[in-house]
């Protein structure tokens, strides 16, 4: 198996992560782009820190 064909093969997988992470992030209040990209880099890694991080508390960002 050539290492190309590993990563074509997973890439769908690292994708839709990325776009669940983005999801995750939006209904706690957090930039979707922003978690979209991180989930394209550090993939189950952010959606982790999606999910164990708390949501931003609205008084102390006004």
């Amino acid at each position: 198996m050539d290492n190309t064909t590993v990563v074509y093969e997973n890439s769908g997988w690292w994708l839709a992560l990325a776009i669940v992470t983005a999801g995750l992030a939006e209904m706690k209040g957090r930039r979707r782009w922003v978690w979209f990209l991180l989930g394209l880099l550090l993939g189950p890694l952010a959606t982790a820190l999606v999910v164990a991080w708390a949501r931003p508390n609205s008084a102390l960002l006004r």
